[in-house]
């Protein structure tokens, strides 16, 4: 038995489409699956959770954008089930990551053909991430992108994003420990990452791994406002790396504080004034 998890909205309606197409190709083979939707913020991560106590559950997919995938992947954590992930949202950043096609009927047929494998996971404080978390210049781009995103899919609403916050970024002030060195200083952007790409897939951090069993740290010092349109070609071009202001480190554990600080975990926007994070070594079962 195949359990799929839809996420009605993901995509501006896009996930339904897919849903769609998913029945009729598994009627088709007479293929036992079951089909639930989400109706509520970590919905998903319940439904997961049920699903997966079930004895003939094979696999557990997400049909949604990152989002719903990062609820998935909760609810499934010590399970011992397979997730699977079938592209229906705006950015669908972590699939590029670990390989996973972007066409949602390819990543299907890697569900039912193909074996899981173990991929890494990220802790946040007392929550997970599957992806990136950071803060500063894309805190700012993530909050005009979530505005955008209710007209347009794909990349577009982060260049949206990314143009509006250059007119209105300011600095953050983060101490970070890594290693058991402290240091502080202000940041344009500061990265913790497990995927390689945020943002519809700016390739933030192009040299991560999901199955390394480490976490990268990507910091780049800040610049002046009107400084900053010179770096993005590079940002986008996965050279960030290059930077003179990057600094790129591999950690299993690092720590960042800054009062009031906002966070962007997995495409949601929290405030906290400690984060501590921590790399949990192929802690979940993935199609991919």
């Amino acid at each position: 038995m195949y359990t799929f998890i839809v996420n009605p909205t993901a995509g501006n309606g896009y996930a339904l489409k897919i849903e769609a197409m998913v029945r009729s190709y598994l009627d088709e083979r007479h293929i036992p699956y079951e089909i639930m939707h989400t109706e509520h913020p970590e919905h998903a991560t319940e439904l997961a959770l049920c699903a997966a106590k079930r004895e003939n559950v094979k696999c557990v997919a997400a049909v949604g954008g990152d989002g719903t995938a990062y609820e998935v992947a909760c609810g499934l954590m010590g399970t011992g089930v397979a997730m699977g992930i079938v592209p229906a949202g705006t950015g669908n950043d972590f699939i590029k990551t670990v390989g996973i096609p972007k066409k949602p009927m390819q990543a299907l047929e890697c569900i039912l053909k193909g074996s899981p494998r173990p991929v890494d996971v990220g802790r946040l404080n007392r929550r997970m991430f599957l992806n990136v978390c950071g803060t500063g210049f894309d805190v700012q781009t993530l909050e005009y992108t979530l505005a955008a995103k209710k007209y347009v899919r794909g990349i577009l609403p982060y260049l949206i994003g990314l143009i509006r916050a250059i007119f209105s970024y300011q600095p953050v002030h983060v101490a970070f420990t890594v290693d058991g060195e402290t240091q502080e200083r202000d940041v344009l952007l500061c990265s913790i990452a497990n995927g390689q790409y945020f943002g519809g897939g700016i390739p933030v951090c192009p040299d991560a791994s999901a199955n390394d069993g480490l976490l990268d740290m990507v910091i780049v010092e800040t610049k002046p406002r009107w400084k900053i349109p010179f770096y993005l070609p590079g940002l986008m071009l996965g050279k960030i790396d290059r930077f003179r202001i990057t600094t790129h480190k591999r950690c299993s554990t690092m720590t960042i504080e800054s009062k009031g600080m906002k966070l962007n975990v997995d495409g949601e926007i929290l405030t906290m004034d400690k984060a501590e994070f921590e790399i949990l070594p192929g802690k979940l079962l993935l199609y991919w």
